[in-house]
């Protein structure tokens, strides 16, 4: 059940950075373009979460690379939530 979970979610966050995404290249909002890079990581922190629970739960710890890109998005969105009210 975990492993169905982990991947839709990050199937979920993909189709969201398809989607922002192009709603970027038909609006070219800078918002839509920060918050398009936001979920492309979080899509890499998921798919880190699949790797590190369910392919490598013994072997490999990814925690530290998954916080770290969960770090980088909101970091993103942040700046993009910043800059963008210029």
């Amino acid at each position: 059940m975990a492993a169905i979970i982990y991947s839709l979610c990050a199937f979920t966050c993909l189709v969201a950075f398809v989607l922002l995404l192009r709603g970027w290249r038909a609006t070219r909002l800078r918002l839509l373009f920060w918050s398009a890079l936001c979920f492309a990581g979080l899509s890499i922190n998921n798919v880190l979460l699949v790797l590190d629970k369910l392919v490598f739960p013994t072997q490999v710890d990814l925690s530290t690379w998954r916080l770290v890109t969960a770090l980088i998005a909101v970091l993103l969105l942040l700046f993009g939530l910043i800059w963008g009210e210029e």
